[in-house]
């Protein structure tokens, strides 16, 4: 049974940081791109970050010199660094990862930014 699970979320200020993580399981991690996605309450849900299984990532623009993305294939993690976090980063944040025509979300971490 796949299962992705985020820890990490929080309360943090303005210009801290925070790290999040997706703990999977239930298939073959290494060979599949992850994703996190994040929602703010009344918008919709948004890409910030993916990394390949080779290990590249690409970044919204609102996170680009910010966040960190990476994954450890032996831990079966991927791990999400955020600094110099604004309170626009206040959302659930959620990892997916998509295998064959299925896609599979974990349920999410709560990270609020105060001003």
């Amino acid at each position: 049974q796949l299962q992705l699970v985020e820890s990490g979320g929080g309360l943090v200020q303005f210009g801290g940081s925070l790290r999040l993580s997706c703990a999977a399981s239930g298939f073959t991690f290494s060979r599949y791109p992850m994703y996190w996605y994040r929602q703010a309450p009344g918008k919709e849900r948004e890409l910030v970050a993916r990394i390949t299984s080779e290990g590249s990532t690409q970044y919204v623009d609102s996170v680009k010199g910010r966040f960190i993305l990476s994954r450890d294939n032996a831990k079966k993690t991927v791990y999400l660094q955020m600094n110099r976090m604004k309170p626009e980063d206040t959302a659930v944040y959620y990892c997916e990862t998509l295998v064959g025509d299925t896609e599979y979300w974990g349920q999410g971490t709560q990270v609020t930014v105060s001003p």
